[in-house]
């Protein structure tokens, strides 16, 4: 069976700078032997995390929508693919809501003890991080990397690697940049590679 990867959009602009740099990733993904499913975030309908701590005592969430069917994929999933703007220097709002659903996850492995993710799949399950920030400044993606780092760790998926260019706003169009372009499918391709490999062992 073909590596399973999951790729969460971030941004509600699916033919923007973020999805293009996904569509690349997605081809190094696929290029490499795995199965993606894009999951476009911000057009699902679901609630936040309402703390109604349902999953403190059961491997489920109290609330049924939309990412309901995912808190259940991810336990299976050998890779992840995050791309999203930073916005506010951090994660925008829709997918950062997205992640926190995930609190039964956590409440699986630090409070009962009890990881829901399969521990076998723990040694290749990999992720990789793709962004894009608008200004030029330092520390644009710190918020973000480790947002998504914390997510990575409560998933038991290694964050493996990252692609991400700053300073959109006078670079407008990520496709002048061919050679972040080109980063997108390379490192999708290699991670995807690297986890083929160690479930084939």
């Amino acid at each position: 069976m073909a590596p399973q990867i999951i790729a969460l959009m971030g941004s509600p602009r699916p033919k923007g700078n973020t999805g293009k740099l996904l569509a690349e990733a997605v081809r190094g993904a696929q290029d490499a032997g795995c199965e993606v499913e894009v999951v476009d975030v911000p057009h699902m309908k679901f609630k936040p995390c309402m703390e109604i701590l349902y999953c403190q005592d059961h491997e489920a969430c109290g609330l049924q929508d939309d990412v309901t069917p995912y808190l259940e994929k991810f336990r299976d999933v050998d890779g992840m693919i995050i791309a999203t703007p930073v916005m506010t220097m951090g994660v925008p709002g829709a997918l950062k809501s997205f992640m926190d659903r995930f609190q039964v996850y956590f409440m699986a492995k630090y409070f009962r003890k009890e990881p829901l993710p399969d521990p076998a799949k723990k040694k290749h399950r990999r992720a990789l991080l793709i962004s894009i920030g608008g200004q030029n400044i330092e520390h644009d993606f710190d918020g973000l990397r480790t947002t998504v780092q914390c997510f990575c760790d409560i998933l038991d998926i290694r964050y493996w690697g990252e692609v991400l260019q700053n300073n959109m706003d006078e670079i407008i169009d990520i496709t002048t940049r061919p050679e972040v372009m080109r980063d997108a499918y390379t490192k999708s391709y290699e991670m995807c590679t690297l986890i083929k490999n160690a479930m084939e062992k």
